[in-house]
């Protein structure tokens, strides 16, 4: 078995259709449904608002202040796919703008999570291919050092195997095992169900202290309600 540079060509990817019901869910929905698990931290944040995406990950491990392993992994990204970048050492040059997302946008590449910079913000917005990174730089990179595509990589302490789920929105970016996936989207929709209807009884007045049943743990923790006067009298 082969230790230095690869690139895996026939990955496994998770169901389109899975991947798409966990995009509606998004980030949080699904980080809570899941037991709080799979996300990459805060370090990583979108260069754009109100975009919600989710795709099985092609994954990127490049030499750090080199984008040689961009242009080799741009061949293996199809349809539905989302680009995931990391880099052996930490690294937040430019690796990335306008014109890998072009190429990518016209595969079906639905966006790129990288722990690297990108540049080009304006460019990646008015072309609608969204981007979260761990910085914007605009300082170049060299094409000089072998990598590998389709191996796991680290991304915020999270491992990131080719053909996993990722979700990003605005909350963040989180990894679903492909394994997984079929069950953290039916511990979506029930959680998707429950709020449903938290929300319809909280704009209808009822308190969530009540609905959740936390009076009693108010009591239990030795909380106290007191009127203005008795706690100025304290």
């Amino acid at each position: 078995m082969s230790t230095g540079p690869v690139v895996v060509t026939d990955i496994a990817r998770t169901d389109a259709a899975t991947v798409d019901a966990l995009a509606v869910h998004g980030v949080a929905t699904v980080h809570e449904a899941i037991g709080r698990t799979g996300l990459v931290g805060p370090s990583l944040r979108p260069i754009q608002h109100d975009v919600r995406v989710a795709g099985s990950a092609v994954t990127v491990l490049s030499h750090p202040g080199d984008n040689l392993m961009i242009h080799v992994a741009v061949e293996q990204c199809r349809a539905g796919d989302l680009l995931v970048v990391a880099t052996t050492s930490p690294s937040t040059d430019g690796a990335f703008g306008e014109l890998f997302a072009t190429a990518l946008h016209s595969r079906g590449v639905r966006g790129l999570v990288t722990t690297t910079g990108v540049r080009d913000t304006a460019e990646l917005r008015a072309l609608g291919f969204p981007v979260w990174a761990s910085a914007v730089n605009a300082q170049g990179t060299v094409k000089n050092t072998p990598g590998s595509v389709n191996v796991p990589v680290v991304v915020g302490g999270v491992v990131i195997t080719p053909g996993d789920v990722v979700v990003a929105d605005d909350d963040g970016v989180l990894c679903v095992p492909r394994d997984d996936a079929e069950t953290a989207l039916a511990a979506a929709d029930a959680r998707f169900a429950k709020e449903e209807a938290d929300r319809a009884a909280y704009a209808g007045g009822q308190l969530s202290l009540d609905r959740k049943g936390l009076r009693p743990s108010v009591a239990e923790l030795g909380i106290v309600y007191m009127t203005q006067q008795e706690y100025d009298a304290r």
